[in-house]
């Protein structure tokens, strides 16, 4: 099987392309940037612009599903320029391959698996959300991935099966939220946020990217929750963090007020709540590696921690060392 990527050198990115290459998959993928372009037996680089609608229309040759992984991030301070920014990294970026795709005359793409989000789903601290769920979070974030979504759903109109991942808080020790969120605990100012108790949807690095190979592999169909099976709330997972890095929680709660005049809009993901099942992707055969949080961190931090382990030290514990 030959899959085109976008997005391939990014976090989730990188470990699709591994795992791919350890199923003997063959990888293209597209680059904005031709320095980046590689060309290799089983890993090809081809070149796109989206500004400009740029692209190597040899991406597509021999191949039977595209992943999609396109898109800015999100977790940079949301001025309103960024925000466009934001919603044209993923629309503009599926025009651009629908359009594409329209000019190929011998398709052999069977099947597109985008990338979404679970920010889609309203605030909660109390409901538990399956792909079922057709309320959209009022949120900047709730509009950004209705309209992912919808845009992804056009390719249907070219005969493709269409699958939607909604992916969580990505855990990795070689980017994303994670690095840093232990920065403060590593220098001992570390805290959860608010009262803590919203739910965060978190995934192994490992697991997210299974988790699209697993759908490519078998041309599954519509939405599916990119999640590990156990949702933490916000006061565990850094309390979990902390302890995988031996490390003390010396400080309150950061309120809400404060992270809204340092970060902005922005602020708004680490409050938001959204507690998420993994029920239908497990049902259609998925088998996650790491399905608690603990043994998650564990794997990142290379310890040998088991999740019943001693809890973290108190403020007054750690001072009377």
């Amino acid at each position: 099987m030959k899959v085109l990527i976008t997005g391939a050198t990014g976090l989730v990115g990188s470990e699709l392309v591994s795992q791919c290459h350890e199923r003997g998959y063959a990888v293209n993928y597209l680059t904005t940037s031709k320095s980046k372009i590689v060309s290799e037996e089983n890993y090809q680089g081809y070149f796109w612009d989206v500004a400009t609608k740029e692209i190597d229309l040899e991406c597509f040759k021999d191949v039977s599903v595209i992943i999609n992984l396109a898109g800015s991030s999100i977790s940079k301070r949301w001025t309103n320029e960024y925000k466009k920014e934001i919603l044209s990294s993923r629309i503009d970026s599926l025009d651009l391959l629908k359009e594409s795709l329209l000019k190929i005359e011998n398709k052999t793409v069977k099947s597109i698996v985008s990338a979404s989000a679970i920010g889609v789903y309203p605030d909660s601290l109390s409901n538990y959300y399956t792909e079922n769920v057709t309320n959209v979070d009022d949120s900047f974030l709730g509009k950004v991935v209705s309209l992912w979504e919808n845009k992804v759903n056009e390719f249907e109109e070219l005969g493709l099966a269409v699958a939607k991942v909604r992916i969580g808080l990505v855990l990795s020790g070689s980017g994303g939220a994670l690095p840093e969120m232990a920065k403060p605990i590593n220098y001992y100012v570390g805290s959860a946020f608010g009262s803590g108790e919203q739910w965060q949807s978190w995934i192994h690095v490992f697991d997210i990217a299974g988790i699209f190979l697993h759908i490519a592999t078998l041309h599954l169909e519509g939405t599916f929750n990119g999640v590990a099976p156990n949702p933490v709330t916000n006061n565990k997972l850094v309390k979990e963090i902390a302890k995988a890095l031996d490390q003390p929680l010396l400080l309150p709660n950061i309120p809400k007020f404060l992270m809204r005049t340092i970060l902005g809009d922005m602020s708004y993901i680490l409050f938001a709540s959204q507690r998420v099942s993994s029920k239908k992707i497990e049902e259609e055969g998925y088998i996650f590696k790491y399905t608690n949080i603990c043994q998650a961190l564990a794997d990142i931090y290379d310890r040998d921690t088991p999740c019943n382990s001693t809890r973290n030290k108190t403020a007054k514990e750690f001072v009377s060392l």
